[in-house]
């Protein structure tokens, strides 16, 4: 790994569980997501605009980094962003120089502030790129959910248009890059809320004349509000997230212990045959000990965990069974496992329910298997101290003899 990938690796590593650790419930924008998004709005605007290596890592670090403030206070988040940056880069042993740039990046994200250079360009422009893209109304619900949270009061749809509307038309890209490939799409995206904005009038005239004729329903069932959906399903991701870094770190061990057994096998083993080596046996014995206890632990960290996959229709009338988890369903029929997720659709206690026991049930497994890291990751470092400790013994007293 080059000394840039790792860097951004390290960054992204501190951020993703910085975010998922300190972070309020209530960033349902201004979240690991979000991050994502802009990171790779960076990525795809820095190989347009042709930008050496040092500019991509720069910015690449500037976009992980740039709503870390956010952990701590809604205000003056950029400066709070700037200076966790500075201790976390700083404790990397990142140079100096790159520190000030990166802090310079992040305060370029202010709302009000006026990019200086193509960097500051680029990285605002990817911290707004869904005002271009075709997600811009599902992300934009998002940040009012966000507003309203913290605000604890509604806005109305007609407040929320007309607050887009003001911002759009006053926004503007930086980058060459960025108007080429997102304008457009904006230009779309405003058109459509002008379009709502006016349908809205209509309508909410009409709703005023029809309200006292209209009779509410109270035996229906509400539908999920969307806050809560995207609560699971930003929660959700980040545990899976998660496990696919804890099954990466377990298979780097794995990948390291066959190597190292590998080259014991070939050139140390064959060795031992001689007499005059016999001082090596030991040493050999506790290396290859450690290392073969380290694979094992890696692969029950990893090693998957199926249950019976089967379910009754009292269980689902009793609400027993989550059906979101393939290991209770993977062996019944299709009609079965339909006529159950329909009863589940239908039933919004069973639904959030099912999706609240997914959600504890993956946190369990990712506490198995970082618990089983950490002891495989000790007993590794343990290991490669005490081999080389009894190796340095044994030569030691093999040239005193």
């Amino acid at each position: 790994m080059s000394i840039m990938q790792s860097i951004i690796t390290s960054c992204e590593n501190f951020v993703i569980e910085t975010l998922n650790t300190s972070l309020d419930a209530n960033h349902v924008y201004h979240n690991l997501a979000h991050t994502q998004r802009v990171v790779k709005a960076v990525e795809e605007l820095s190989a347009l605009e042709m930008l050496n290596e040092i500019q991509k890592e720069l910015l690449t670090i500037a976009a992980w980094l740039h709503d870390i403030g956010y952990t701590v206070s809604n205000d003056n988040h950029e400066e709070i962003g700037a200076q966790i940056a500075d201790k976390f880069l700083t404790s990397q042993s990142y140079d100096n120089d790159k520190i000030a740039e990166v802090k310079r990046l992040i305060l370029a994200t202010k709302m009000d502030h006026i990019a200086t250079d193509l960097l500051e360009g680029i990285i605002r422009d990817a911290d707004s790129a869904h005002l271009g893209s075709k997600s811009f109304f599902e992300i934009s619900e998002l940040l009012k959910k966000e507003l309203e949270l913290y605000k604890e009061s509604k806005i109305s749809d007609m407040e929320w248009l007309e607050t887009n509307i003001h911002f759009m038309t006053s926004h503007k890209f930086n980058s060459k890059s960025a108007i080429d490939n997102w304008n457009k799409r904006k230009d779309k995206n405003l058109g459509k809320l002008l379009h709502n904005a006016s349908k809205l009038s209509r309508d909410n005239k009409k709703i005023e004349l029809k309200k006292e004729n209209l009779e509410i329903k109270k035996d229906k069932k509400e539908l999920p509000e969307r806050g809560i959906e995207t609560m699971f399903r930003v929660a959700l991701r980040n545990h899976i997230t998660l496990s696919d870094i804890a099954d990466t770190k377990a298979n780097i061990l794995l990948s390291v212990n066959a190597i190292i057994i590998s080259v014991a096998l070939s050139n140390l083993l064959p060795k031992l045959d001689n007499p005059s080596n016999a001082y090596l046996i030991y040493p050999t014995l506790i290396f290859l000990g450690f290392t073969v206890a380290s694979i094992v632990l890696s692969v029950m960290a990893t090693r998957p965990n199926v249950t019976k996959g089967k379910f009754s229709k009292e269980d689902v009338a009793n609400k027993k069974v989550n059906l979101l988890f393939f290991g209770n369903f993977h062996q019944m029929n299709i009609n079965d496992f339909e006529w159950a997720m329909n009863e589940m659709m239908q039933d919004r206690d069973y639904l959030y329910g099912s999706l609240t026991k997914d959600l504890y049930f993956l946190g369990l497994v990712l506490n198995r298997k970082y618990s089983l890291l950490r002891i495989t990751y000790t007993v590794f470092m343990i290991g490669i101290v005490i081999s080389v400790l009894a190796f340095a013994i044994a030569f030691y007293t093999s040239g005193q003899a």
